[in-house]
């Protein structure tokens, strides 16, 4: 397995290059943790830090390195290069930024190929989640263990930060005030897509969220991936496909728990 840029070369596979940027990435958020940190207002009470920003040039040296011909979404900086053959990297260097800030450890690094490999570091969990668009699997220190989800935890990881696109038809709150929810499910809120991790892994049972058409979002996308190479199912709020016109996100350990978040949501 590849762990650094300097060791990429062109015939390298896109989960490779995905598991060395997430890594370089996951590296300058852990160096740089508990640090008095500049911000960069966002507005809505939405902001960046200077870990942030590092962490996305750490990714970006990565990914011009090994794939100089491809373009780039990322959150702090932008599109840049022209995709060939439509080629796109997306790319969320500290997914859970307001947890960063107050010194929780609930964040993860996301980088995807739009519609091909992905990966997401754990920066304090030694471990990095990747897919090469087929298999998922897990690296805990030199282990690659293959993903399995399972409803057994019980536990579903609902999105409470707005803004909430979907209401009224479909509010989180209103899911978790549902008399069935407590009845099959314990909620929780971590507020990063490190959630979609522990689904594809077992961890949890479902992670639900609002936010509209999520397919090409670049904090979800890596996450998606997995989910669906590890055999999650992964639908909208709607129940409708993830894409174009589609509503937020429901991704289940399987048929049974989608299928019973979804009566509830309709209900």
């Amino acid at each position: 397995m590849i762990d650094s840029y300097t060791d990429l070369g062109a015939a390298d596979g896109d989960a490779d290059v995905a598991l060395a940027a997430v890594r370089a990435g996951a590296a300058v958020v852990r160096t740089m943790y508990g640090q008095d940190l500049a911000r960069i207002d966002k507005g809505a009470g939405d902001f960046a830090t200077a870990a942030d920003v590092a962490a996305e040039q750490a990714i970006l040296d990565v990914l011009r390195t090994a794939r100089p011909d491809d373009a780039i979404l990322g959150e702090e900086s932008g599109r840049q290069g022209a995709a060939a053959g439509g080629r796109e990297w997306l790319v969320d260097p500290l997914c859970g930024t307001l947890n960063y800030a107050a010194g929780t450890l609930a964040v993860a690094v996301n980088v995807a190929l739009r519609d091909g490999a992905a990966a997401v570091a754990d920066p304090f969990g030694d471990e990095v989640y990747a897919t090469d668009g087929t298999r998922a699997w897990v690296r805990a220190g030199d282990t690659d263990i293959p993903l399995a989800p399972t409803p057994a935890t019980r536990l579903v990881d609902v999105n409470l930060d707005p803004p909430f696109p979907s209401a009224p038809s479909f509010r989180a709150v209103d899911l978790l005030a549902h008399p069935g929810f407590g009845e099959h499910f314990r909620p929780r809120v971590v507020s990063t897509t490190l959630a979609l991790t522990w689904v594809a892994a077992g961890r949890r049972a479902a992670y639900v969220t609002d936010g509209g058409d999520l397919s090409a979002n670049l904090h979800f996308a890596a996450g998606i991936a997995l989910c669906r190479a590890s055999g999650c199912v992964v639908t909208g709020v709607d129940g409708g496909p993830v894409g174009a016109g589609g509503q937020g996100l429901v991704a289940a350990a399987d048929a049974e728990t989608h299928d019973l978040l979804m009566s509830m949501i309709r209900g």
